[in-house]
């Protein structure tokens, strides 16, 4: 049985890259920072995915061959990324800077013992993920290409657990049906895994930003739109019942879908992203698997930013000459959202956010936080002050 290392044992890296990685036969040692999921993992040795989908009964997947490292046990990691075959993080960009050096350390000492490079699965959903890695890497003493650097884009959806749920099984989660990982063919330095789950694409670029601006940005339409309209509705099924708003999220996406096809003309086409984003709404509207408001619209630091999901698309749209006024209310939308996780409480980045934007005020938020440049971004932040205060 061969071997494979995921930095992260939370949603996705347990749900869609360890389920993937098991089910094909390898065993999958997680590492993660969370001492009491790190024993429950060992403990058990094992764990259940429950797939949800609308008037269907669930699915159990059972997770077998598991077991846990502690994000300190530093030699016990570097063992394990020296004799392993294929190597992932998911842990958000977040924790990335503390990741990095640890996965350097493994390459280099790997290299002491094997000529076989061993490549790393970006399951991460950032831009330009394979240079954010090397740069890191360069920074501890590598020169980046000693090791595969693979792309993702990530498209499955795994809602918050139920703490009810939680307290019966500590290691359940539930997931949608979806379960491609599109994945970047070049970035392997050795042969592509020939999983059946995998689809490897030539221009990772182009689908990141697919993922970026249509599911993420539809997504968080539902989210931001779907709270202004409808505070009292918990899930993003529930919002999107109203037909109405259904129409808005798919006016946006369709929108970004626009520019997606002038940026990337070689790898989209009209038809194929319509049957995406039509397939996206449906699975937004999977109430099985019970996706909140709250999880979709959360961390608006870092979901307003120039780059991310809202800003990024309108930046895109400018510069192909399409329409984004849609997009446009999706970003003052977000500036209503108040919702609360399932114990009343907000995210606590938000209460950061909404306190800065008492205190500075409107533009001082677009600057700041959203990461606007006053002289690059000129047109686009009188826009949104004009859009701001016609609201």
């Amino acid at each position: 049985m061969g071997k494979a290392v995921i930095f992260g044992a939370g949603n996705i890296g347990r749900s869609f890259i360890g389920s993937i990685f098991s089910s094909n036969g390898l065993h999958v040692v997680f590492i993660d920072a969370d001492p009491a999921l790190v024993k429950e993992l060992n403990a058990k040795k094992e764990y259940r995915i429950l797939i949800k989908k609308n008037n269907t009964a669930e699915r159990e997947l059972l997770i077998k061959n598991i077991t846990a490292l502690h994000s300190s046990e530093e030699d016990k990691i570097i063992s394990s990324l020296v004799s392993c075959d294929v190597c992932a993080t998911a842990v958000g960009q977040g924790a990335l800077p503390k990741v990095v050096p640890l996965l350097a350390k493994g390459v280099k000492e790997r290299l002491k013992h094997t000529s076989v490079p061993l490549d790393i699965i970006i399951a991460e959903n950032i831009r330009g993920g394979a240079d954010y890695f090397k740069r890191i890497m360069k920074e501890n003493g590598l020169t980046g290409n000693e090791a595969g650097l693979v792309e993702t884009s990530i498209g499955k959806m795994v809602p918050i657990m139920k703490q009810e749920d939680l307290k019966k099984d500590p290691l359940v989660l539930y997931a949608e049906e979806y379960n491609t990982l599109i994945l970047d063919k070049k970035g392997f330095r050795n042969s592509v895994p020939g999983f059946p789950e995998i689809k490897a694409v030539e221009n990772i670029a182009a689908w990141v930003d697919r993922k970026l601006f249509i599911h993420n940005l539809g997504h968080a339409a539902s989210a931001y739109l779907g709270f202004y309209k409808h505070p009292g509705r918990k899930t993003i099924p529930d919002v999107l019942e109203d037909g109405s708003l259904r129409e808005m999220v798919r006016k946006v996406m369709t929108e970004a879908s626009t520019a997606l096809l002038k940026e990337y003309p070689e790898d989209f086409t009209e038809k194929g992203l319509r049957e995406h984003r039509e397939d996206l709404l449906a699975r937004f509207q999977n109430k099985a698997l019970g996706d909140t408001v709250f999880r979709v619209g959360r961390d608006l630091h870092r979901k307003l930013g120039r780059e991310d999901r809202i800003l990024g698309a309108v930046r895109l749209c400018m510069k192909h000459g399409v329409p984004y006024e849609e997009i446009l209310n999706v970003f003052e939308a977000a500036f209503h959202f108040k919702a609360v996780d399932q114990t009343g409480k907000p995210f606590y980045r938000d209460n950061e956010f909404f306190a800065e934007y008492k205190k500075a005020g409107f533009k001082s938020v677009l600057l700041d936080i959203c990461g606007l440049d006053p002289e690059a971004d000129d047109t686009l932040i009188q826009q949104l002050r004009d859009n701001h205060e016609k609201n």
